[in-house]
């Protein structure tokens, strides 16, 4: 019934899942060992992050334990930032709201991807 509506938006997940990711996420519960060896990888990427946004004078990172890292970006634009990066292949978000206006996330990726990203980085750092 359209009354149960307001009260139904405000418990809904902020992201849709579609079936696809359904059908996947069961599928990755039928091997255990595979999932957690999947874990254990990201969590090592984003542990490389955090330690890597803290040597950068740019990036305040807020501790995580999410498969991302949200940065407080210091001396220039949070946009810019991210655009520099986007120029350079990789994406990161970006959030044009008045509280996350200066931060930026970074996802932590396969450790390929985070080499990728750590060494963009390292290349604005010699800028």
């Amino acid at each position: 019934p359209r009354a149960l509506m307001p009260h139904l938006w405000k418990i809904k997940q902020p992201y849709n899942v579609n079936v696809a990711a359904d059908v996947a996420a069961q599928a990755s519960l039928r091997d255990v060992d595979f999932l957690l060896e999947r874990v254990r990888t990201l969590v090592e990427q984003r542990q490389r992050l955090e330690t890597a946004f803290a040597e950068l004078p740019v990036l305040s990172p807020y501790p995580s334990q999410a498969n991302f890292v949200l940065n407080r970006v210091q001396g220039m634009r949070a946009e810019d930032f991210r655009d520099r990066l986007a120029r350079a292949g990789i994406i990161v978000r970006y959030y044009n709201k008045p509280r996350l206006r200066d931060h930026i996330r970074i996802s932590a990726g396969r450790p390929e991807q985070v080499d990728r990203l750590l060494e963009a980085l390292r290349g604005f750092a010699a800028d």
